[in-house]
């Protein structure tokens, strides 16, 4: 084997391991969310495959012709990176309740293999290039940094230039036919059994008509989420985004003013609550720009910037949900945690936060020192509004609370009786204030339209904090402190 193909075969087949360790985070995402939790789980699984590979492949070699096992490990390892959005797909929808385990079990079912396999070429190839003791360490290490050089190309591309340009199974399918491919030239090289490639290229073909015929989760794959518009049945105007395993927004296409979701309802509280007229508002994260549609409608004249890191959903918004060019509203595509500084003091008259990632609130997103970049934003009677999702303990809430309390005079945390007892979970909706805010007629209007909603303000939010410890830059572990369903 000439020292260039060898170095093609090393460098190829470690970029494929980490374009799949990237890929796996858009596979699994519809399933367990894409969170730290998540990508932790999904490195450790691909690095035990590099590990065992590794290890399995070194053997395989001293023990057999090299020369004779690399095709059909790369016709094999061609028929797993084929299967695992299949597997993924299989398996996936019994693992939403997304914690540790799950996660791990469900990357490793779809993607140690593969790993694994392709981590056996880099020892087979250095074993077919090591023509004397005298030379291994040259040999290894030469090798071993044309690997990384492998993985660190694949890095870089697939995250800068192949998700934003690629469909994540379409890459799959790709890499699975360049490595079938690699196998058979291999194969025909060394003078193996036509019928053993025969053989396992069928079964490569197997694999990619089960990617092809499984359906995909994903109405939209955008840069960021698995994206499905879902029609409501009961309601033939309204339509349900939902984001991996979240339901995000609900729009109704004929009436603006309609707040399906409890939490968005008790924002509508909220904002009712503020002085008459038109709002200058920042939204934090747009999704299916049902409040800022709302404001627009039920205060004229009112003007909105919402910050939307996806452009892809905006796109969604405007071809499913029935977003127009509204008078008012201003889309900045980018992380409003980069976006505010640039805003001046006393901007808004409102600031909402609803962005997700999977479950949690990114973290850079809680902190205090975000709060404060916010609280500068904010007019002195205005309000910054979260809405998250946490269960018992309710270990996030109570911090995010703690945050609050630590940067805004006034503050409240409101939600279900149970939910507050940490007894059951869901939404919770927190509300700072620098200067006073009407809670008890807040309380009043929830109680009239017949909501089960507690403000807690006061004592009683301290109590509900306990001793929670604020959420900073340097201390956010959010993945960690939320709790998911049982």
């Amino acid at each position: 084997m000439s020292i260039v193909l060898a170095r093609l075969l090393v460098f190829g087949s470690s970029a494929v391991v980490l374009v799949l360790e990237i890929l796996a985070g858009r596979l699994m995402a519809p399933y367990v969310g894409v969170t730290l939790e998540t990508f932790t789980g999904i490195i450790g699984v691909i690095l035990a495959g590099i590990a065992f590979g590794a290890w399995w492949g070194g053997r395989m070699a001293d023990r057999r012709d090299p020369d004779r096992i690399l095709p059909p490990l790369l016709l094999v390892a061609a028929a797993f990176v084929l299967l695992a959005p299949v597997l993924t797909d299989l398996v996936g929808p019994s693992m939403r309740t997304a914690g540790p385990v799950e996660i791990v079990t469900l990357t490793t079912i779809g993607f140690l293999a593969p790993a694994a396999l392709l981590s056996a070429v880099t020892p087979i190839v250095i074993k077919i290039r090591l023509r004397s003791l005298e030379e291994t360490g040259s040999v290894v290490g030469s090798f071993s940094a044309v690997g990384t050089a492998g993985a660190l190309a694949g890095t870089f591309l697939t995250g800068f230039v192949l998700i934003a340009s690629v469909p994540t199974r379409a890459l799959v399918v790709t890499l699975g036919i360049l490595l079938a491919l690699s196998g058979v030239g291999l194969g025909i090289r060394a003078s193996v059994a036509a019928t053993s490639l025969g053989g396992l290229a069928a079964l490569v073909l197997v694999a990619g008509a089960a990617t092809a015929a499984v359906d995909r989760p994903c109405q939209v794959e955008t840069r960021y989420f698995c994206a499905v518009v879902e029609l409501d049945a009961l309601r033939p105007s309204g339509r349900t985004l939902w984001l991996d395993t979240l339901r995000h927004s609900y729009v109704d296409l004929e009436d603006p003013t309609h707040l399906e979701f409890r939490y968005s309802k008790i924002v509508g509280d909220v904002l009712a609550e503020l002085s008459d007229g038109p709002l200058n508002a920042a939204y934090i994260g747009g999704g299916g720009f049902t409040l800022p549609r709302y404001v627009a409608t039920t205060r004229p004249g009112s003007v909105a910037d919402v910050f939307e890191i996806d452009a892809e959903l905006v796109d969604i918004a405007e071809e499913d949900l029935g977003l127009t060019s509204l008078d008012g509203i201003n889309i900045h595509i980018g992380d409003a945690r980069l976006a505010l500084p640039a805003r001046p003091d006393q901007s808004y008259d409102m600031v909402l936060g609803d962005a997700f990632g999977g479950l949690s609130v990114p973290w850079h997103l809680t902190t205090r020192e975000f709060m404060d970049e916010i609280r500068r934003v904010m007019a002195d009677d205005a309000v910054y509004v979260i809405n998250l999702l946490d269960y018992p303990p309710l270990g996030f809430a109570r911090a995010e609370a703690a945050t609050f309390r630590a940067v805004f005079e006034h503050a409240a945390v409101i939600a279900p009786p149970g939910y507050l007892a940490a007894e059951r979970g869901g939404n919770f909706v927190m509300v700072g204030a620098r200067a006073p805010f009407p809670w008890d007629d807040l309380q009043a209007r929830i109680t009239a339209r017949a909501g089960t909603e507690v403000v807690v303000t006061g004592d009683a939010l301290d109590a509900f904090i306990d001793d929670a410890r604020t959420l900073t830059d340097d201390f956010a572990p959010v993945d960690q402190l939320i709790s998911r369903p049982g």
